[in-house]
């Protein structure tokens, strides 16, 4: 039988409930039937639920389509703009997404794909809402390249925010993910990017964004971008 919850949650998904579950066996032991454990203990057990809720790992069928960059996160689209100093090396089409303290934070492939590169930047933890936070907050980039037409580079960006302070990452240089495969998750409320090269007719790199700022998305299921024929 699977447990829905991700592996990248040890050893939190293990320690934090067992400490919560402590403290409310404690309280009992300490003070017994009392009315104003009540709401106390039920706090307590909301955030029990919340602790397991969060390293949640639902079960998803991804339909493979390599015309599609699926996101590579949950989350809510909060900018599409284009980059010039991105860590393409080239002009770059920036998708950024927040993901809330409440959304599944497993992340996912976009396309099927190589591992070129992986680099991780020691940061500060502003609101992960922020594009600005790109720049500044602690992240990890995954430089990837398309197995298929057109074989452009990408690059996903986890960012920790105002609460994360973990970015787990199993993705090394030479390894292959197909579609929607799990390379790791972000703990706590943070940010994810998706870079690709911008349209450029001349060279074969021509698509259409399939989401715009205010949009909910889930890995692995929902299109960002579609290539065009």
């Amino acid at each position: 039988m699977r447990i829905p919850l991700t592996r990248y949650g040890l050893p939190q998904v293990a320690i934090y409930p067992i400490l919560v579950l402590a403290v409310m066996v404690g309280l009992c032991v300490a003070f017994g039937p009392a009315l104003w454990l009540i709401p106390v203990q039920a706090v307590f057990f909301l955030i029990l639920v919340w602790m397991l809720s969060f390293f949640r790992d639902p079960k998803r069928t991804i339909i493979p389509d390599e015309a599609i960059l699926y996101s590579p996160a949950d989350g809510t689209i909060t900018d599409i703009d284009e980059v010039d100093d991105s860590a393409l090396g080239t002009r770059a089409l920036r998708i950024g997404m927040f993901l809330s303290v409440f959304n599944v934070h497993v992340n996912r492939a976009p396309c099927s794909v190589r591992v070129e590169k992986v680099m991780y930047r020691k940061g500060a933890f502003i609101n992960a809402m922020s594009p600005d936070s790109s720049r500044v907050n602690e992240s990890n980039d995954t430089l990837m390249t398309r197995l298929f037409a057109p074989q452009d580079k990408l690059l996903v960006r986890q960012i920790s925010g105002a609460i994360a302070r973990h970015i787990v990452c199993e993705a090394r240089e030479g390894s292959e993910y197909r579609q929607g495969q799990q390379f790791g998750m972000i703990k706590f409320g943070s940010r994810a990017e998706l870079y690709l090269p911008a349209p450029d007719g001349e060279r074969g790199r021509n698509f259409e964004v399939a989401v715009k700022i205010g949009d909910p998305v889930r890995a692995g299921l929902t299109p960002l971008v579609r290539y065009l024929p």
